[in-house]
């Protein structure tokens, strides 16, 4: 078995092109409208049914976008919050979203972190976040987020990282049943994928 020398996470066309369009939303509930669609999109193309993005978060600049693509790369940490991070990082050219010289960005994505993307979240430098769906309501539908602190938003606040939960839950909650009913792909580690 060869090694492979580099990681590649192909990125569907709807996806591609959000990347590249400029794009600027001012309103919380339109940055989250727009990673909603993105969640739909995502799910009627095989991808999960997650979506995130980072804008400039003083102006609404849309900054880099990702959607969930665990199954379809093979790839267990290709969740929405991690690749629209990579993307935002590779984009502005710093692995923290938080250095002197850049605006201050905001993670908005289609529901609370799991235990990866909380870590991810405060390793990216990121100055809020701004969530859909609970945790819960992830789980209610079976996939595992795993053992985030209970207290997480208050971790995440004594790292100057505001938290803004439930906007739009009920859309997004919504979603995550469709993707249930259109038998999506609930994949969890050791678990193996359930239809």
């Amino acid at each position: 078995m060869s090694m492979n020398t580099a990681l590649h996470i192909k990125l569907p066309a709807f996806l591609v092109q959000a990347n590249t369009e400029s794009r600027v939303l001012s309103k919380p509930e339109a940055r989250m409208g727009y990673v909603l669609e993105l969640m739909r999109i995502n799910m009627a193309t095989d991808g999960g049914p997650f979506a995130a993005a980072v804008f400039e978060r003083d102006s609404g600049l849309l900054i880099a976008a990702g959607t969930n693509r665990v199954v379809s790369s093979h790839c267990s940490t290709a969740h929405a919050e991690i690749l629209a991070l990579s993307l935002a990082q590779a984009k502005l050219g710093n692995h923290d979203l938080g250095a002197d010289g850049l605006p201050a960005c905001e993670l908005v994505t289609s529901a609370e972190p799991c235990v990866m993307c909380f870590g991810a979240v405060i390793w990216s430098g990121v100055r809020s976040l701004v969530c859909a769906a609970r945790g819960d309501d992830v789980e209610a539908i079976g996939f595992d987020e795993g053992p985030r602190p209970e207290n997480w938003i208050d971790e995440l606040e004594a790292r100057s990282i505001a938290v803004t939960t439930d906007l739009l839950r009920d859309t997004a909650c919504t979603l995550l049943h469709d993707y249930v009913a259109c038998n999506g792909v609930i994949y969890n580690a050791r678990c193996g994928i359930h239809k």
